[in-house]
């Protein structure tokens, strides 16, 4: 299974709903970058995905976005096959 990385911050809700739905998917352990700790990763962060908003998740290599944006790609069916990659 692909590795799953997360920009989060403490008090999110989306952030907690796209982790609900990465772990019912079989995803066992998620690294989150807390920005709202760490300004530099805040702006890290930014630079790679030109988002400000969180949580924004790459699963491998791949930036899928924010939580609707893993929803959409769970709904067409493409999150699974990104998961099982590699």
């Amino acid at each position: 299974m692909q590795t799953v990385k997360m920009y989060t911050t403490a008090v999110c809700p989306y952030c907690i709903r796209a982790k609900q739905l990465l772990k019912a998917k079989g995803v066992e352990q998620i690294e989150e970058i807390r920005i709202d700790s760490d300004p530099q990763a805040r702006q890290h962060m930014m630079e790679i995905t030109g988002r400000r908003t969180v949580p924004q998740i790459f699963i491998g290599d791949t930036h899928v976005g924010g939580h609707d944006d893993l929803v959409a790609l769970d709904g067409r069916g493409g999150l699974m096959p990104l998961l099982q990659q590699g």
